[in-house]
């Protein structure tokens, strides 16, 4: 990984620290403001035409970002329980999880990677 996206990922994992508490990896956190809810606002219209015809700084002070953030939230929570659900009822579906781990997302590799010399 780059330095300068490292030195990215650090700051956000900083600043997520601050917000959340429990037993929270900051993989946990990185994972969840990063990935869930970002990819959740990536899809809102909304904030896509906000941010193309607004200043950063204009943006920022919208009200409907709140709310899309609010609805990502939620959005968020009814899609992880509803996959964490299915997964812990169907051994099909843990099949299914461990296939694609393995195979496809390379989780024997990154292991290992961690792994001390």
């Amino acid at each position: 990984m780059q330095d300068k996206e490292r030195a990215r990922l650090d700051e956000i994992i900083e600043k997520v620290n601050t917000l959340f508490e429990g037993e929270l990896s900051d993989q946990d956190k990185l994972v969840y403001v990063n990935n869930v809810l970002m990819g959740k606002l990536l899809e809102s219209a909304t904030l896509i035409q906000q941010a193309a015809s607004n200043t950063k700084e204009q943006f920022a002070s919208s009200p409907d970002l709140r709310q899309e953030i609010l609805n990502a939230i939620i959005e968020a929570l009814d899609a992880h329980t509803v996959m964490s659900k299915q997964a812990l009822d169907s051994e099909a579906v843990q099949s299914g999880i461990k296939d694609i781990l393995l195979n496809h997302a390379r989780l024997w590799e990154a292991l290992r990677s961690r792994a001390p010399k």
